[in-house]
């Protein structure tokens, strides 16, 4: 099929099933089945080229990013898979950390589509976006992909590739409707990435999963990498524009490296990103390189900085987890001697209580909720209550530019805005105040 531009493409791409705007169940996860059965179609192109695999609840994006800025600095051609995307879905597909062009973009979902109708196979939307990865990265020659994975880990789309390397940062409750309601139920669909002829790297030192991850390597004889003993966070400070990290990995040990990223959960989260890539290379990465990378990460919507008077913090934290490390980041990490205000807004699925427990003690004088511009959005009324049965001031509103609009109107230059809830709202407001359009089509919401 040819598309007439960019808008036509990214429109057959959205008339299929997106589980990340109407959220799955157990009964809705598909196998792998019908993406290895498209992936056939074409020679199986995720086979061309190794692999690193990734995933967490927590923490995964960061580590992807960072193994795929440290891989690229030994001079690999690396290709990057992620999701969500902030502002454009050429965001997710990335080669030598520059996004996939428009043109190329329109291309690959060509092939998808082509590929479709040669074999009536349908797939959702994230199925065709790792099928576009994998094909992408062949096409690209790339030396090495590192890939995020989308949900879990077993049953997870991306879960067709044969990783040298796999990756799990943390385990925590999240989306219990499809992955169990326990940590150990989690687990046990995340480490369904681990392969045996590879290495399987964990980032947690729970004790939950640590039992449940050393079982599954020593059943299928990968090789275990665990936090604390094959590779550890020796020290994780505060420091001007981020950490002050030192790690030891099998190969070397670092000591005092600037990590530019706030939140001290940045900090396990380089540490496994060097331990990925070592683990990947089978050699130490050597200090230069490392202070570069690290000197110089950016994750956008992750603890980003966006403006100074009045101070605005975004933070994609979208579940308990997520909130407790945005909370243990906040008082260090951003100094203003005036007051506090929040922007939140969060999607069905969400234990609102949990969600909001953390920000409870953080002295925001004001709470300013809205709901994402997502189906899945949870209706403002019930994050409002919930803040209102905890005392707090609450501020409801119709959208997230009326929201972050009243904040700012609140603030003086001496205050402190922080925008957490949901990765929907936060790719709005930070498109808002850096004045970059959304590329999303909304004609199937």
């Amino acid at each position: 099929m040819r598309f007439r531009n960019y808008e036509s493409a990214l429109s057959w791409l959205e008339a299929h099933v997106d589980f990340e705007r109407v959220a799955p169940n157990h009964a809705d996860v598909p196998s792998l089945e019908p993406v290895r059965k498209f992936l056939a179609m074409v020679a199986d192109p995720q086979m061309d080229y190794p692999s690193v695999h990734i995933t967490g609840t927590n923490g995964k994006g960061t580590t992807t990013t960072l193994t795929s800025a440290l891989l690229h600095a030994t001079g690999l051609r690396v290709g990057t898979f992620t999701s969500p995307d902030l502002h454009a879905i050429n965001e997710r597909i990335a080669v030598n950390g520059e996004p996939i062009g428009d043109r190329e973009l329109v291309s690959l979902i060509e092939r998808l589509s082509d590929i479709e109708e040669a074999s009536g196979i349908i797939l959702t939307r994230f199925e065709l976006l790792t099928a576009g990865a994998l094909l992408h990265f062949s096409d690209e020659g790339v030396d090495v992909a590192v890939i995020e994975v989308g949900l879990g880990g077993t049953w997870d789309s991306t879960n067709v590739i044969d990783s040298d390397v796999a990756v799990i940062t943390n385990v925590d409750l999240d989306h219990v409707a499809v992955l169990g309601t326990t940590v150990t139920a989690i687990a046990t669909d995340k480490v369904g990435i681990f392969r045996g002829d590879g290495i399987a790297i964990v980032g947690t030192t729970n004790a939950m999963v640590v039992e449940v991850a050393t079982a599954k390597a020593e059943s299928i004889g990968a090789t275990l990498w665990l936090a604390e003993e094959s590779f550890a966070l020796l020290a994780n400070d505060l420091a001007v524009g981020g950490r002050l990290i030192s790690v030891r990995t099998p190969y070397e040990t670092y000591e005092e490296v600037l990590l530019s990223l706030h939140g001290i959960h940045q900090g396990q989260n380089a540490a496994s990103a060097l331990a990925a890539s070592e683990a990947f290379l089978g050699r130490p990465l050597g200090e230069e390189l490392v202070r570069t990378v690290l000197g110089e990460a950016r994750m956008p919507g992750r603890m980003e900085l966006l403006s100074r008077a009045p101070m605005i913090v975004i933070d994609g934290a979208h579940n308990p987890a997520g909130m407790r490390a945005l909370a243990a980041t906040l008082d260090g990490a951003f100094h203003v001697t005036g007051q506090r205000r929040c922007v939140i807004g969060m999607l069905h699925g969400r234990e609102v209580d949990e969600m909001i427990k953390p920000l409870l003690n953080l002295g925001f004088s004001e709470f300013h909720v809205c709901a994402p511009d997502s189906p899945r959005a949870m209706p403002s009324r019930l994050v409002a209550q919930a803040l209102r049965d905890n005392g707090e001031t609450v501020i409801e509103h119709t959208s997230s530019m009326r929201a972050l609009a009243q904040a700012r109107e609140h603030s003086t230059d001496e205050d402190l805005i922080v925008v957490c809830g949901s990765l929907y709202l936060i790719a709005e407001v930070r498109g808002e105040l850096l004045s970059i359009p959304s590329r999303h089509l909304r004609a199937n919401d």
